[in-house]
Parts: structure tokens; C-alpha cells; sequence
């Protein structure tokens, strides 16, 4: 631990976690067989998913709000935040008979727009991004004398995040490293607070998001861009926190920039490996280890899946997503002599080499196939990479002359090249 004075400090944690005691679940960490086998680190998860509104966000602001005189809660509070946030300061504000207003950015997820209004809250939408919408919610904090609670950059907040340390380390003692999500900063710099000081040995990475490497640019003093569409929407932030810049710059060792894709392969692997539902930003510690596997490869890593708010919808788009990119879905064409019965032994044929076929069809009108032709796409389901080329293998041996359609590849199987169709 560094001589230094930040916002927050062990005792500030300590208390915290005294204060939101029984307001708030001590969330299970379990050891992740599947996740270290995929990572070649030894995974222990963290499941901040089990809070009653499924993310960490929770600690902070029960703490925040009961650190508040009867009075201020009596008037009101205001947030900005783009979903968890607003729906830990809902909650935890009706129960303590707290009337909230959220303000969220237009395109924040409907799921967590919904869950902020069922919690009894009055939800702003407005601006197209977080500084917008905290522009919004002090304009409405002024004008009606509401406490402004902010989603990351508060000593209450940011003590309330660290509490997951305490229970990490009193879980586990042995872990080594610490990879954690990072956005604005509370959830990052309040664990490293707490690690540190009771583990000055421990190592804490943070991870951002590739298209917001908000906190990468200050630490390093650079001026990548900043902004997009990224499924990890919970740590999508511009500015960083002037509470927590100080706190990551000295305790955190490094930050990890994890591109999309490996993000949709985080929350498909905590489904598919971990059956734990993962939104972006809560998956992003598992893209770090997958962005960087050497670095992590034989040490004992303590993850915070640190939120499970996620639309039912894009989920599945990521399941099928990564499903084509593992070839387990596959998509090809074949066109050929229209003969009766066709179809028929296509799918006999498929079932023998034992593929599933989930969509197919059957076309005779397109200008590119001959007049007396057909061709038919299909999309099957296999075993994977090596299954499907050997699928496609035997279609070619066939004379069927199959080729990949999706847009991720177009390769030719029947050569091993590429070629598209």
C-alpha cells in the first residue's frame, strides 16, 4: 500500500460493509472448473449477479443512501447511469421510503429501463450518452433539491463497491490477482483500496472496453478514440472518475482493452461453461484472461462477474454468434440439377454424417442458378470446426458442391481455399 490519501480507505471499507449488512446478499464465490480449463488459470468467480437487482451496484448505493440524513432522503434523490446503477438506487430507495429519479441515456436497454421503473422510480430518458444524462440529472437535482447520487465517483459508493474485496480475500485467501471490470472507476478503485491494504502482494487489473479506453488515455496520457456500440454498455464511459483516477493510477497495475468479440465470447462462455448469465461489462474480466491468456496462464484469478443484466434477445444473438464462429452453425449453398427427391437425400445424407439441419431453403428463381437448376441453403447444426469441414468434405465428394454463405467465411471447402460464391 502507497502512502498516499484517497477518497476512501480500509476503515471507510470496513465500515461500509458494516453498514449494509443485511441490506444487501454476501454473493457466493465458487471455483470455476470450466472457465479454468478454457483460460489455463485457476478461476474463482465472484457472483455479484445474485444481488436482487443482479449486479454490484447495490453496495454502493445502500450505502450512500444510508449514509444520508433523514431529511435529504425524505426530499428525494437523482441518478444518471445506464441501468444497474439506476436500478441498485430504485431499489434500495424504496425500501428505505426514498423517492428516486433516474435519468439514463435513450438508448440504454429496455430490460433496464423496465426494472428501474418496476422498482418505483421515476425514469428520465435523455441524452445520448452518460455525461448527457448526468448534465440532465443535475439540472433536475438543482431545480428540485434532490441529492444527486453519482454512479461511481462518491467515497460512499466507491467504499460500498470495495466491500466485495473484504468477502473475496475472507473467501479465499490465496488468490493472487484480481481482474475487474472498470468503467467510471468505484467498482475498480474501491477493491483495490481494500485488496491492497490487506494484501499488498495482490495484483489488480482493470479491464475497459476497446472502444471506451477512457481510463487507458489518462493513465497513459494518450487520445484514442472514445465511443460506438459495445456490448459491454455498463462500462461504456467517457469520463473518468476525479475520486477514482488517483486510486487506479496507483494501485491497479494495469489496464486490459478488450475488443468486442471477445467480449460476446466472455458472456457466451460463462453461459455455456460457468452457467452463469453474464450482461457485456460483467463478462469483461473473462475477455481479459481470453485477451491475454499468458498472463494470467497457472494463477489463481478472482473474477467479479459483476452484473447479469442482460436483454434476453441480445443474448441470444451473442449464443448464435459465437456458435457460427465456433462452426457448430453452419450455413452453406448448393446448387445443382433440379431433380425430384432432392431434398430428400440432401437431408438423408446430412443426417447420416450426423449434422442437424435447422433452417433450409429451396430456390429456383434466382438469376445466377441455371434455368433447369435449384439451389438450396441450409443451416445445420454440428460438433464443431472439424465436423463441419468434414460434412462439407463429404457433400463435395458427393458432387453437391457445397459452399459457406455466412458472412463471417466464405470458403471453399471442396478445395480448402477461398473462394466465395
Amino acid at each position: 500500500m502507497t502512502g498516499e490519501t484517497f477518497a476512501i480507505d480500509l476503515a471507510a471499507i470496513e465500515a461500509a460493509a458494516a453498514t449494509i449488512a443485511g441490506h444487501v446478499l454476501r454473493t457466493p464465490q465458487t471455483i470455476a472448473p470450466r472457465l479454468s480449463d478454457l483460460t489455463g488459470a485457476a478461476v474463482v468467480v465472484k457472483h455479484e449477479t445474485m444481488q436482487a437487482t443482479a449486479s454490484f451496484k447495490e453496495r454502493g448505493a445502500a450505502n450512500k443512501l444510508l449514509s444520508l440524513a433523514a431529511e435529504d432522503r425524505a426530499r428525494g434523490v437523482i441518478a444518471m447511469s445506464a441501468g444497474n446503477h439506476a436500478q441498485a438506487v430504485a431499489y434500495h430507495a424504496r425500501r428505505f421510503g426514498c423517492p428516486a429519479t433516474i435519468v439514463m441515456p435513450r438508448d440504454t436497454p429496455l430490460v433496464k429501463v423496465e426494472n428501474t421503473r418496476s422498482h418505483g422510480a421515476r425514469v428520465v430518458l435523455d441524452g445520448d450518452t452518460l455525461g448527457e444524462a448526468a448534465a440532465r440529472a443535475r439540472e433536475i437535482a438543482d431545480a428540485e433539491g434532490l441529492v444527486f447520487v453519482h454512479p461511481y465517483d462518491d467515497p460512499a459508493v466507491m467504499a460500498g463497491q470495495g466491500t466485495i474485496a473484504l468477502e473475496m480475500l475472507a473467501d479465499d485467501p490465496s488468490l493472487e490477482v484480481l481482474v475487474v471490470p472498470i468503467g467510471g472507476g468505484g467498482l475498480c478503485s474501491g477493491i483495490a483500496v481494500a485488496a491492497k491494504a490487506l494484501r499488498p502482494d495482490i495484483e489488480i487489473v482493470g479491464v475497459e472496453a476497446a472502444l471506451y479506453p477512457s481510463f487507458s488515455n489518462a493513465l497513459g496520457g494518450g487520445n484514442a478514440p472514445i465511443g460506438g456500440p459495445t456490448l459491454a454498455e455498463g462500462i461504456a464511459v467517457k469520463d473518468v472518475g476525479q475520486l477514482t483516477l488517483p486510486i487506479v493510477r496507483s494501485l491497479v497495475s494495469d489496464i486490459v482493452l478488450v475488443p468486442e468479440a471477445l467480449v460476446e465470447r466472455a458472456v457466451y462462455s460463462f453461459a455455456a461453461h460457468h452457467r452463469s448469465l453474464a450482461e457485456g461489462a460483467g463478462a469483461a474480466g473473462l475477455a481479459a484472461m481470453l485477451a491475454q491468456p499468458e498472463r494470467f496462464r497457472g494463477r489463481r484469478v478472482g473474477l467479479v462477474l459483476c452484473g447479469g443484466n442482460i436483454d434476453a434477445r441480445l443474448l441470444s444473438a451473442v449464443m448464435i454468434r459465437e456458435l457460427e464462429r465456433e462452426e457448430r452453425i453452419v450455413s452453406f449453398r448448393i446448387t445443382t440439377s433440379d431433380r425430384p427427391g432432392l431434398l430428400g437425400r440432401i437431408a438423408s445424407r446430412l443426417g447420416e454424417l450426423g449434422a442437424n439441419i435447422l433452417e433450409v431453403s429451396h430456390g429456383r428463381l434466382f438469376l445466377d442458378v441455371p434455368a433447369k437448376g435449384v439451389s438450396v441453403d441450409l443451416t445445420i447444426e454440428t460438433r464443431g470446426a472439424d465436423h463441419s469441414q468434414a460434412i462439407m468434405k463429404a457433400l463435395a465428394e458427393d458432387g453437391m458442391d457445397p459452399r459457406r454463405i455466412d458472412a463471417r467465411d466464405h470458403r471453399d471447402f471442396t478445395q480448402g481455399g477461398s473462394t466465395a460464391s
